[in-house]
């Protein structure tokens, strides 16, 4: 057990004593649910030098709740992330690698309209939903049909309102590993802090978010010009807003600054604008659009060239079972298009997914996303997914 599995024991040690000497007439253990999760997929992909994938994935997990008088919840989870993937040619040539490693691993007290949860856990939020800004700390792909991500370690405190406002403060230590658009690591070493206020308005809300990290450009790559560079610090301010007026409408924008030389340009921008719409037609057909600014220059909100991204999906249910979603991407900078489409049929405890694509060998979208190499040029997909 390392130093970050110890505190996160030792916090659900103390928060659980400290419950228990106010009322020993408690029920020791509420529920206790067990589950897990297999998928498996093959992959063609042509374009490769290993052109068969095959990707099988375990995570069982574990669910504790304790609780206590005055609306107390204490509750655990834990799960492993279990997996063996490679790829290869028929007869001749296989490549496999495997891991298992945490997936998931906090406690969490919490009451009527607080909560804090410590340990290995996803912390996301924002209102865009495929060109996101605000993916400060996950590395969600609106393509995978799993949503899965990477945790981080750390300790989220939010409390609720009466109003529906709500604020959130973290703390965030050894982290190794880069977390959502960073390109730079971090100190792993050094604490990471920041917070969220979200605030409801007329038919929507509004919300501003902060995060200081530490991060170590001498771990960058010998080719890239700031590897000479000392640790420095990096503040990230988001501003985000949703409004349902019939139609879904929302913006997320993302000003970041480093502590490097201005020649290296210190400040980076990101512009998000989306909305969604579910059209009377058969069944329901929901159609979400975005579009997404970055730059890097300078000075603050200066504009220049940058990068131009839209994106847009529609999903359709077609019956009881089966769904089919699309989602395409544009790049306005190289005219470049990234096409995907998945058809989903799903029975109690099974999912069967068929996905094709058809993308620039160069992949130039969530460049740290695990399975972002998958989708690079054209392929086909099979996933199968059982629940228990």
């Amino acid at each position: 057990m390392n130093e970050k599995h110890i505190i996160i024991f030792s916090f659900f040690l103390l928060i659980f004593s400290k419950i228990n000497s106010q009322d020993s007439t408690f029920t020791l253990c509420n529920n206790i649910s067990v589950k897990g999760q297999f998928s498996s997929i093959l992959q063609y992909n042509p374009t490769n030098d290993l052109p068969f994938y095959n990707g099988n994935r375990y995570i069982p997990q574990i669910n504790i709740e304790y609780n206590f008088p005055e609306n107390q919840l204490i509750d655990f989870e834990a799960s492993v992330n279990t997996y063996l993937n490679g790829g290869f040619r028929l007869v001749d040539t296989a490549n496999y690698s495997g891991k298992i490693k945490p997936y998931r691993l906090w406690f969490r007290y919490s009451t009527a309209q607080f909560e804090i949860r410590t340990g290995l856990q996803k912390i996301n939020f924002g209102s865009a939903t495929l060109l996101r800004p605000l993916m400060w700390f996950d590395q969600m792909d609106p393509r995978d049909p799993l949503q899965l991500t990477d945790g981080v370690y750390g300790l989220l405190a939010r409390y609720y309102f009466l109003n529906n406002a709500n604020i959130w403060l973290w703390f965030l230590y050894g982290n190794e590993n880069i977390k959502g658009w960073e390109y730079i690591p971090g100190n792993k070493g050094r604490p990471e802090f920041g917070g969220r206020v979200q605030y409801p308005i007329s038919m929507g809300e509004i919300a501003i978010s902060y995060h200081n990290r530490e991060v170590e450009f001498n771990q960058l790559d010998t080719i890239n010009p700031l590897h000479f560079l000392d640790n420095s610090g990096e503040n990230k301010l988001g501003l985000d807003g949703k409004w349902d007026i019939g139609i879904g409408l929302w913006f997320e924008s993302v000003l970041k600054y480093q502590d490097i030389p201005l020649d290296f340009m210190p400040w980076q921008q990101q512009m998000n604008i989306g909305l969604d719409y579910t059209f009377a037609l058969g069944n329901g057909l929901n159609l979400i659009n975005e579009f997404l600014y970055a730059s890097v220059s300078k000075h603050a909100f200066e504009i220049n060239d940058g990068i131009y991204f839209s994106a847009i999906t529609l999903n359709y249910p077609i019956g009881l079972f089966d769904n089919v979603a699309s989602i395409i991407y544009y790049n306005w900078e190289n005219n470049d298009w990234y096409r995907f489409i998945n058809w989903q049929r799903t029975y109690d405890r099974i999912s069967l997914y068929l996905m094709l694509f058809w993308n620039p060998e160069d992949f130039n979208i969530y460049q740290n996303l695990g399975q972002t190499n998958l989708f690079a040029g054209k392929g086909i997909q099979f996933m199968f997914v059982f629940n228990h």
